[in-house]
Parts: structure tokens; C-alpha cells; sequence
């Protein structure tokens, strides 16, 4: 598991992402797009948002690095 994270927190350079789980609480699911605003702990989590097309902020929450995968072909 500590593999898996270290390899997920060095691939995410981009600062699009998707979401990989369901976040309910902020009416989130996997696949929805996010923006990595902030890098914690040397990837270890970040803070990402969530936008409508519009621009609008949906949320701004913070994420384990496994909640995350960059955008692209696994």
C-alpha cells in the first residue's frame, strides 16, 4: 500500500486530476474533474477544487493522494 501511494503521489505533476472515490458529503463522485491547488506533505495529499463549467467553486477539499489520479490512460 505505501508503494501505491508513493507511485500515485510522484505521477500527479499535472494540476488537473480526477477524483477516485465518491466524496457525498460534497456531492462529489469518482471521475469528477479537479484543479491541485495545493501540495501536502511532498504528495502525500493535496487541496484540490472543484469547479462548475462555469467557473463556479463547487468545493475545496483536502485528499489523500489515493483519492487522486492524474488525467489519462491508467
Amino acid at each position: 500500500m505505501a508503494e501505491a501511494i508513493r507511485l500515485t503521489a510522484m505521477m500527479i505533476q499535472e494540476l488537473d486530476i480526477l477524483l477516485t472515490t465518491n466524496l457525498p458529503e460534497y456531492s462529489l463522485e469518482q471521475g469528477d474533474l479537479s484543479t491541485v491547488v495545493l501540495v501536502h506533505q511532498g504528495g502525500k495529499g493535496y487541496e484540490v477544487e472543484f469547479v462548475t463549467l462555469d467557473r463556479e467553486t463547487v468545493a475545496i477539499v483536502s485528499l489523500h493522494s489515493i483519492q487522486v489520479r492524474p488525467i489519462g490512460r491508467r
